[in-house]
């Protein structure tokens, strides 16, 4: 695991951000965003050390005064690990689903992590060429949904998709730079989503913890540019490569609706 002096987690109230918080080391200093302030400030008491400076951001991604704030805050400790986690889900038809949660989920999971790489990476590429520096990073947190089409997930998984492409244009961009970046695409992780999206707690059923993904993640980071782990993270991207699309879809709103039939949704 590559050592960082500061790490930026955004989505750090609970599942994979606040998992990421947990395993890295002691040394790193934190910087956890959220929209829960109890519970950054409960994760930040349970991770505390001496000598390690933990600060919560409480804000809204979804806003650009939230934005702005993580961001500023970033700039303050000058952050070499940036954690793009945070993210919105909403299970159901497009048609059917609120339109401010369609709005909201493209806020969260697109635009929030475009601006806040691109506010944060200069800075970081300064620090990582100085010298005697160490290397950054930047870990774009997908899903193996990015790898399909998923009806009745259907803004969510398109969000993914792009984070995903993001992360691999990102690589090239800043190939023969300091920085490693990740795309990191989770299965089924036993996260409170699943709840927050409509989904049922059966649908988890053998998921990886946080943790787990985590570490996968900072395992992956500066050796490989794409880790996925978790259920289903070996199939998707093989069907993605040898299966039809028209075939993948159809597949996928089967087991939609298969879910819908067994959850009541």
């Amino acid at each position: 695991m590559s050592a960082f002096r500061v790490a930026l987690i955004t989505g750090a109230s609970s599942g994979i951000g606040a998992g990421f918080a947990r395993v890295l080391p002691a040394a790193t200093h934190l910087i956890l965003t959220g929209r829960d302030r109890d519970a950054l400030s409960s994760l930040a008491r349970d991770l505390a050390r001496p000598g390690r400076d933990i600060a919560i951001v409480p804000a809204d991604l979804a806003t650009d005064a939230g934005r702005e704030a993580v961001i500023a805050a970033g700039e303050r400790a000058g952050v070499d690990l940036l954690v793009n986690n945070a993210g919105l889900g909403f299970f159901g038809p497009v048609h059917r689903n609120d339109a401010a949660d369609e709005r909201v989920m493209v806020e969260v999971n697109v635009t929030a992590p475009v601006v806040l790489t691109r506010a944060l990476l200069p800075g970081m590429i300064e620090r990582a060429t100085a010298p005697g520096a160490r290397r950054a990073g930047v870990i774009m947190v997908s899903s193996i949904s990015a790898f399909l089409p998923v009806g009745r997930l259907a803004t969510y998984a398109s969000t993914k998709a792009f984070k995903l492409h993001y992360a691999q244009s990102l690589a090239a961009d800043l190939s023969g730079l300091p920085v490693d970046v990740l795309a990191l695409c989770p299965g089924f992780t036993a996260t409170k989503f699943g709840e927050r999206s409509g989904m049922r707690p059966w649908m988890f059923h053998r998921a990886a913890t946080p943790e787990q993904v985590a570490e996968a993640a900072l395992a992956g980071l500066g050796r490989r540019p794409l880790v996925t782990v978790g259920s289903g993270a070996v199939l998707a991207p093989l069907a993605q490569r040898f299966l039809p699309r028209r075939l993948m879809a159809a597949g996928v709103v089967a087991a939609m609706k298969m879910l819908k039939k067994q959850s009541g949704t």
